[in-house]
């Protein structure tokens, strides 16, 4: 039997911590159950330290990273208000930070269906999200990336607009005034409302509801980046307008 609350401290420690612990699964292999299990925990103890759950990110939402995980569905993870970077980042709090452009979903009302979701979004936006695997080298397996929380660590988001059609919404991303990635909405599995609707599915499953003002994390348009000390992003979207936060 697999101990998902030792599992779960132990990643907890290396985030209050800021040190990378080697793969749960070298010493300890567990299966996709139980690697959600010890994501569950793990929010759990932020909840206890006060936090409060605010939404929920998606990962793997591109065919090639589905490709190189070997698998075929995405993953999710969950987010909370301590993750919210409303102007900065202190990167010496992460232990390697990589940052991605992001389309963010402002959800209006409780989601009880899949088929509701859509018409539950009372905002679109453009966003960003900060990764910190925090294994070492970042390197992992399926069940150890989900057991980390999908490697959430911060994100922010632009002002919210109307909802509206994102299938194809160009993405650029800047640090300290220099294109870094480009990109369209289109990568995050061909629309990110079809990533909206699995995050739907994924919650539902597991007994969660998606709740009004909570913000559902699209996926990635780009591949991320390393995210540096001292440094200005700003991601820009196709009729969102932009989001900018410093380091």
């Amino acid at each position: 039997m697999v101990d998902v609350h030792a599992l779960a401290t132990t990643l907890d420690d290396a985030v209050r911590e800021v040190r990378a612990v080697p793969k749960l699964t070298d010493t300890a292999p567990f299966d996709v159950p139980a690697a959600y299990a010890v994501q569950r925990v793990g929010i759990e103890r932020r909840r206890r330290r006060g936090e409060r759950l605010t939404g929920v990110k998606m990962g793997f939402t591109s065919r090639a990273k589905m490709v190189q995980m070997g698998v075929d569905d995405v993953i999710w993870g969950l987010l909370t208000d301590g993750m919210l970077a409303e102007s900065s980042v202190d990167v010496s709090r992460l232990i390697h930070p990589r940052i991605e452009p992001e389309i963010a979903y402002l959800i209006g009302r409780e989601v009880r269906s899949v088929a509701e979701v859509e018409s539950a979004v009372a905002g679109v936006a453009v966003g960003f999200e900060v990764l910190d695997s925090r294994y070492q080298d970042f390197k992992f397996t399926l069940a150890d990336v989900i057991a980390d929380n999908a490697s959430a660590a911060r994100f922010g988001y632009g002002a919210w607009h109307k909802p509206r059609d994102l299938s194809n919404a160009g993405l650029l991303m800047e640090i300290d005034g220099r294109p870094v990635q480009a990109g369209s909405s289109a990568a995050i599995l061909g629309d990110p409302a079809r990533s909206l609707r699995a995050a739907a599915r994924l919650a539902l499953g597991a007994g969660m509801k998606l709740e009004p003002g909570w913000i559902v994390l699209a996926g990635a348009a780009t591949a991320a980046v390393p995210l540096p000390k001292d440094a200005h992003v700003r991601v820009t979207g196709a009729g969102l307008g932009s989001v900018e936060v410093t380091t």
